[in-house]
């Protein structure tokens, strides 16, 4: 695998982050609307009609596909199920500059998975860059106080954003394992619409058990709308997509330094679009989590 950064590789690095920030808006703007499960279900299912016309083929009983299912149904479960799952529920109670930088912590859970499950050796440089990420994710769940931090008490919303951040770094080591149909592999619809499919599957039952346990409605209307049109194609299917490329070019640790300019978009789209300004201590918080993922990756030429 080249660990080679071209400027296409390093644009397709950066459009997944600028729509992941869209998305993180977008949910938090919604909240009102449409319980976050269920937003989640209608945005994945909106983006498997959009790829059905393109690669249908799929689930023909020789491409593979149901060869493989249970691959399939692994990165489908972790990468649309659970991860934006996981995010949406977030939103509730944290907001999205808030949210995006727990997500930042993402780089570190990469080093740790690639070393426990993937036989990935951690350089000292490696190291120290996890601690300063890890100093920065602390200074936001503190608030940026430090008798906050001596009595740290995490909102729901940043304990659902570590698990995200940990199930996308399985989910994201997993994409380098050449272990799909090359027929599929080379055609990007087609690789997503068979995570897709699953994971449209995976959010109808956990869409079934939040109905069963809760009282919820759904405001239908433009806004909401236009708000599903936008995660289905950008957050979704563009950033998806983008993001498995850029994986499979550079490898999860190098990518993720690109996954911190969430929090930076994330901060300019909450000011412009939900009057939620940025504190000082988000501020600090980036500076160390991208300063972290800076060292950590310059032992890779």
């Amino acid at each position: 695998m080249t660990q080679k950064i071209t400027p296409s590789t390093a644009l397709l690095l950066t459009i997944a982050p600028l729509m992941w920030a869209g998305n993180a808006i977008v949910g938090r703007s919604v909240n009102g609307l449409v319980p976050p499960v269920t937003l989640n279900f209608f945005r994945w299912s909106i983006a498997m009609l959009i790829l059905l016309p393109l690669a249908s083929w799929i689930f023909r009983r020789d491409s593979g596909f149901w060869q493989h299912w249970k691959r399939f149904s692994l990165l489908g479960l972790l990468g649309v199920g659970l991860y934006n799952t996981l995010q949406y529920l977030a939103l509730q109670t944290s907001s999205p500059i808030n949210v995006t930088l727990v997500a930042a912590s993402m780089p570190v859970w990469m080093l740790l998975i690639g070393t426990l499950f993937f036989g990935v050796k951690v350089s000292h440089k490696q190291t120290l860059g996890a601690v300063m990420s890890i100093v920065g994710v602390l200074i936001v769940l503190s608030r940026g106080e430090l008798r906050q931090l001596l009595a740290l008490r995490l909102v729901a919303g940043d304990i659902f954003m570590i698990i995200a951040a940990i199930v996308w770094s399985f989910y994201s080591w997993l994409l380098t394992l050449p272990k799909d149909p090359q027929e599929i592999r080379s055609n990007w619809a087609a690789f997503l619409l068979a995570q897709v499919a699953f994971g449209v599957a995976w959010s109808g039952l956990f869409v079934a058990g939040e109905w069963a346990v809760s009282d919820l409605q759904i405001t239908w209307g433009w806004p909401l709308a236009a708000a599903l049109l936008f995660v289905a194609i950008g957050p979704a299917i563009i950033a998806l997509r983008c993001w498995g490329v850029g994986v499979q070019r550079v490898g999860p640790t190098i990518a993720g330094f690109f996954s911190n300019l969430t929090p930076l978009f994330a901060a300019v789209m909450s000011s412009a679009f939900l009057g939620e300004m940025p504190h000082f201590y988000h501020g600090i918080a980036f500076v160390l989590i991208v300063g972290g993922i800076v060292v950590s990756s310059r032992h890779s030429k």
